[in-house]
Formats: structure tokens, C-alpha cells, sequence
């Protein structure tokens, strides 16, 4: 599959391929769900806790007479009809991820990456270095493209510092390295901006030899 390769300016330099394997399967909506509650699951501190009725602050003693209260019977003051007393069945601290197979982690980075490409919402960039930081420049750069959210991913090896800086005072823009690529992040922004060496990079991290070695 061959698409368009521009500049920031978004003029037309070449043409870039890429994997038909990778940007051009069949999306499964499934995958792309399960994808986003194992990272939903994965992000969830699970730190809630209730007290029970052994944790409670109080002793065994019975809070007032076994008879000639009109009351029912009452061994402790722990109970959870009791004021200050355990909660009953509350929640515990507990680990919320779940497991996910290396297979299917790829598959739902390939949909996404694949519906994304079918709704023309991925743009291939040559590169993202800029001469100066100066946000007002980029911005005006930015604006020829017309979206209301942005993720632009780049080569980790590459340090991109000047883009970095004017990036980071324009809102609803946010970078990425291609090894932090997931699914959640890219449903979630309108435009997808993948520099060249970075296309690289997530090309050869799909490839069915490379998932086998993981």
C-alpha cells in the first residue's frame, strides 16, 4: 500500500509503502474493545478498602443489656447496623489488570492502526525537526492540516527537541514514541502523525517474527 509522505507544511514530498499486514487488515471492534479495558484495568489503582468487622475499631463487649431494652439482642457494637461499625461486603484492595496474549495485543494495535487508515484520519510525516521552537510558527504550520486533536509519534532515538517545545503550548496535541504505541491513544485522538523512521520502527514491532520473540 502506498501513501502520500508530507512536511509539517503539509506539502507533498513522496510517497511512502507500507505493510498491506499491518495498516490494511480487517478490523475487528472487539479486539479494539478488550484492548482498551486490559489497559482501562491495567491503570486502575485498586487501592479502595472498607473495614470488616475484625479490622473495626471496638471490643466484644455487648452494648447494652441482653433483656428490658425493647432492643434485639446485641453481642458487639462491630456489626454494620451499628454507627462506626464494618462494612458489610464492601470493596477490598485487589489488582484489577488482566491478562492479555502477546497475539492479541498486536492484532488490536493493527486494527486500530488499520480503521484509522480507513477513515484517512493517519498522515505520514517526513520528519518532525524544526528550526526554532517558536509555537506561533508551528501552529500556523499545524492549521493546514484542520483537525481538533492530535498525536503525533516519533522515533524514540531521535530527539526532536525544537518540536517538543513549541508542541507543548498548543492544546489537544500531544506526542508519542513509537514504543509507548497502544490503542487507547490512538481511538482517542482525531489525527494520527507518524514520522518516517518511526513507520519503521512499528513495522518491524508487528511483524509476526518480531511478536513470536517477545
Amino acid at each position: 500500500m502506498k501513501k502520500e509522505l508530507v512536511n509539517l507544511m503539509n506539502k507533498n514530498i513522496s510517497q511512502i509503502e507500507i505493510p498491506d499486514s499491518i495498516f490494511g487488515i480487517k478490523v475487528f471492534p472487539d479486539i479494539i474493545h478488550q484492548y482498551i479495558r486490559y489497559q482501562n484495568a491495567k491503570s486502575r489503582q485498586g487501592s479502595h478498602n472498607t473495614k470488616s468487622r475484625s479490622e473495626v475499631k471496638g471490643g466484644s463487649k455487648k452494648p447494652f443489656s441482653q433483656k428490658g431494652t425493647g432492643n434485639a439482642r446485641q453481642g458487639s457494637s462491630k456489626p454494620p447496623n451499628f454507627r462506626g461499625g464494618a462494612i458489610s461486603m464492601g470493596p477490598k484492595n485487589r489488582d484489577h489488570s488482566f491478562s492479555l496474549n502477546k497475539k492479541e495485543r498486536a492484532l488490536a494495535l493493527k486494527c486500530a492502526l488499520s480503521n484509522k487508515i480507513n477513515r484517512q484520519e493517519i498522515i505520514f510525516i517526513d520528519s518532525l525537526e524544526l528550526d526554532n521552537h517558536k509555537t506561533k510558527n508551528l501552529f500556523t504550520n499545524l492549521k493546514k492540516f484542520k483537525f481538533n486533536s492530535a498525536l503525533f509519534i516519533y522515533n524514540e532515538d531521535e530527539k526532536n527537541e525544537n518540536f517538543k517545545k513549541a508542541s507543548s503550548n498548543i492544546p489537544r496535541l500531544s506526542m508519542l514514541s513509537d514504543k509507548g504505541l497502544n490503542v487507547k491513544d490512538l481511538m482517542t485522538f482525531e489525527k494520527i502523525f507518524i514520522d518516517k523512521k518511526a513507520i519503521e520502527q512499528i513495522t518491524k514491532r508487528l511483524s509476526w517474527k518480531q511478536i513470536l520473540k517477545l
